[in-house]
């Protein structure tokens, strides 16, 4: 009986542990249920002046529509903050440097890197600075993300596994999320001119002059051929650091874990070579790549000037002001590109021990104004750090120097509300204007319009400078800060190019002009311009009588024209005598030969070692100079220096100057062969084979929601698939495993129905949602999907 007994407890105990399982699973199943966003239905909204209808289609992409721009930017905000609020939480936190109150001690020093700017102080006082109209669309926007927040059953999921509150939205917060864009797109220029000041101050001026070129032959700048550049002559001896391997860690292969972000392509090709007469626009914007995507796609329609209702499509980014980023209007279509100009500069400042708590900048003698910042911090106490700020900007110290930062981020021109000037836009000459206006990141502004008409300009705050030229893109001493910014760039002065020739525009990060516009726009770090080359020839062979899908072609170019010479370098060098007793280094060799397709192929392991084989050099070269300038900032290396470095080395490899060779090599074939070894032993670590080394296992997509990342055992549901990306940095088709083409839109305006896009996310943040990964699998494949939303699905009318 006892036994029974014992037994009949278990039994019973086993049921109940079961039960409240189950129960555990469904209340968690419906908590997560619970802060889906509602798609179907009717709500009362105060403050409305009409009904507004928010239609989605079986992908989730919205068409909203209202009689009221106001309203229209509501019902933006209720979609936003329905299905992307955390991302849009965590955009507004790195704007204003506070990520750790959500992830605690690990993310205190980028928010105090971040506090430094003071964006939020700034944001508050742009925000009073605006009209009432423009604060009001602002405000409705809040309104709307906080209403359709609140509609939500239940909190977003990600403020559960975090434990935190999701905190209100506010028009400031918008323009947070515009300066969280600024670090991204304009973060590296600090790093990039400390590492431009350590090879100064480590080089004498030959040397520098040859080590980073102002131009190569792969330059495609969009109002010439090419950068007509002569060779800066060879010094007769290298600097001391030159080849030299790090003193304190092991020589690592640069290539396994760089990621080449450098970002964006665009293109237009004219009327006089469409096949229908009007211009086609073509845009993939390359970002870090996570869950939820960055962009969302929606279309707005609200009455125009003259009454007749506007439909804007494209890409919003949730939690900026909402418009759309770059699409169509009908009458215009516009991408966007990374500018990579000049924009900041770091102005060294000094002290005298007889003028105590005061620097001595370019203006003079300054008592730099002190502000206490609190960083909350989950979990411990919250930090305060000290802010001092000149009028050149804050103060940083590192290497035992004082800078005063001063980024065009700062200046009152930096964001505004005047991207809304793209929706009404009917010609591109008014699309053009507008942009010298706009307060954004400054980007390559390509566009095109219904007759067939193209351009380029910059839009975007830009620095303009009394003495254009390379002194500012170094430290500046008070002596020389001259060279610096003086203002933002008026209007006027903004470089334009019309209806090229050619018929046909691109740009991709690298130098956009030849002529005198070149010294407005400046060098912050253009990219080498083997991507643009390409894109260019590509254009320029579709001739005339283009369409959509010609022109979106283009950005599924993987073919290796930047790398094959790095090839032909490998298998010169492995000859008979190289190869000979070393079976590893024939099966290089073989792998060359035999497994390369010309592109960056997933299957391809002889691309993987010639890029590898590129990037081993630098690290022979640089790694013991990048050593150092990581002690400056932990971003700083030669390749930042300049992206250039690549040619510097195919010269020396083939004038083989004997004063720079390096010490520990006998020969300019010992270093090439040294280069190779490195990789071999790299890719063969814990017994692996050299023909496993695919290109595909190295850029296999990571593409992970950030919680996947701090809560690694929901990293499964919360990731998109393991995919094997063909596609590499110098190519139109750029693809990493974190990094790359975040959206691909091809358009004409006034024929949006035959627009293609595509982009690795779908519309959710939320993994329940139909709308988390809708779209992914066919932006791997490169699939051309519409551009426009599908037919109606879903439909919630938001009335007042």
């Amino acid at each position: 009986m006892r036994k029974r007994g014992v037994k009949t407890w278990t039994l019973r105990a086993v049921l109940t542990l079961f039960v409240l399982l189950v129960l555990g699973m469904v209340g968690i199943w419906l908590f997560l249920r619970g802060s889906l966003a509602q798609l179907d239905g009717r709500r009362a909204v105060p403050g409305l002046t009409a009904e507004v209808s928010i239609v989605r289609d079986a992908q989730g992409i919205p068409t909203i529509s209202g009689t009221s721009r106001d309203d229209v930017a509501y019902a933006t905000g209720f979609v936003h903050g329905q299905e992307r609020f955390f991302q849009m939480d965590l955009l507004r936190r790195v704007g204003a440097g506070e990520l750790a109150e959500l992830f605690g001690a690990r993310a205190v020093p980028v928010d105090k890197s971040h506090r430094l700017h003071r964006f939020r102080a700034r944001a508050n006082a742009a925000l009073a600075a605006m009209t009432p109209a423009e604060r009001r669309f602002l405000e409705r926007y809040a309104a709307g993300v906080n209403d359709g927040l609140s509609a939500l059953a239940s909190k977003p999921f990600e403020y559960a596994l975090v434990s935190a509150a999701p905190r209100p939205w506010t028009a400031a917060d918008s323009l947070l999320v515009v300066w969280a864009m600024y670090f991204d797109l304009q973060g590296m220029l600090e790093p990039r001119e400390l590492a431009r000041g350590w090879l100064r101050d480590n080089t004498d001026a030959a040397q520098l002059a040859f080590l980073l070129p102002e131009a190569t032959a792969w330059d495609a700048p969009i109002d010439a051929d090419s950068v007509p550049a002569p060779l800066a002559p060879l010094p007769p001896a290298a600097p001391a650091w030159w080849g030299k391997p790090p003193a304190d860690k092991p020589t690592r292969i640069a290539a396994a874990d760089f990621v080449d972000s450098v970002g964006s392509n665009n293109w237009a090709l004219a009327g006089s070579r469409s096949r229908h007469g009007a211009a086609i626009v073509a845009d993939d914007m390359h970002l870090g790549i996570q869950l939820p995507n960055t962009w969302y796609r929606l279309a707005l329609r609200f009455p125009a000037a003259d009454g007749a209702m506007r439909r804007v499509v494209g890409v919003s980014l949730p939690g900026a002001p909402p418009v759309v980023v770059v699409g169509s209007n009908g009458k215009v279509a516009w991408g966007f590109t990374n500018s990579y100009g000049d924009y900041l500069d770091l102005v060294e400042v000094s002290t005298d021990a007889s003028r105590p708590g005061q620097v001595q900048t370019p203006a003079g003698w300054e008592t730099p104004a002190r502000t206490e910042e609190t960083i909350l911090v989950k979990g411990e106490p919250a930090e305060k750090i000290e802010v001092r700020t000149t009028s050149f900007g804050p103060l940083r110290e590192t290497g035992g120097k004082q800078y005063a930062i001063h980024w065009i981020a700062h200046s009152a021109q930096a964001i505004n509300l005047n991207p809304m000037k793209f929706e009404s836009a009917d010609t591109l000459d008014a699309a053009l204007s507008a942009a010298a206006t706009v307060g954004i990141p400054a980007q390559n502004f390509v566009a095109g319009d219904d007759q067939g008409n193209i351009g380029w300009t910059i839009v975007g705050a830009m620095a303009g400078r009394a003495q254009p030229g390379i002194a500012s893109t170094f430290p500046l001493s008070p002596d020389n800060a001259g060279a610096g910014w003086q203002a933002p760039l008026a209007p006027g002065a903004y470089p334009v190019l019309r209806n090229p020739a050619g018929g046909q525009l691109s740009t991709a990060n690298s130098r956009q002009l030849n002529g005198a516009g070149a010294q407005v726009i400046g060098d912050g770090g253009f990219d080498i311009g083997a991507r643009n080359r390409q894109v260019r020839d590509q254009l320029a062979a579709l001739g005339t009588g283009a369409d959509v899908a010609g022109v979106y072609g283009i950005a599924m170019d993987d073919r290796a024209v930047f790398i094959a010479p790095w090839r032909e370098r490998a298998l010169q060098v492995l000859d008979a005598s190289a190869v000979e007793g070393k079976p590893q280094r024939a099966e290089f060799r073989r792998l060359l030969v035999e497994s390369w397709s010309g592109r960056a192929s997933i299957d391809s392991v002889g691309y993987r070692l010639a890029r590898h084989f590129m990037w081993s050099l630098h690290e022979v070269l640089y790694g013991g100079a990048n050593a150092e300038m990581a002690t400056l900032d932990d971003k700083a290396t030669a390749a930042m220096a300049s992206s250039r470095w690549p040619a510097v080395v195919a010269r020396l490899l083939d004038e083989q100057p004997a004063g720079w060779l390096p010490s520990a090599h006998r020969s300019w074939r010992d270093v090439q062969l040294a280069a190779v070894d490195a990789v071999i032993a790299d890719l063969t670590k814990d017994g692996r084979q050299l023909s496993a080394a695919t290109w595909g296992e190295r850029n296999t997509a990571t593409i992970v929601h950030p919680i996947g990342n701090a809560v690694p055992f929901l990293k499964r549901w919360l990731s998109a698939p393991a995919d094997m990306l063909p596609g590499d940095a110098n190519m139109p088709r750029v693809a990493g495993a974190k990094f790359g083409q975040s959206q691909r839109m091809t358009v004409s305006p006034g024929r949006e129905e035959e627009g293609v896009f595509n982009m690795p996310g779908g519309q959710s943040g939320h993994p329940l949602s139909p709308f988390f990964l809708n779209g992914h699998q066919d932006w791997v494949a490169g699939k051309p999907t519409p551009f426009l939303p599908g037919a109606a699905k879903y439909t919630l009318v938001l009335a007042p």
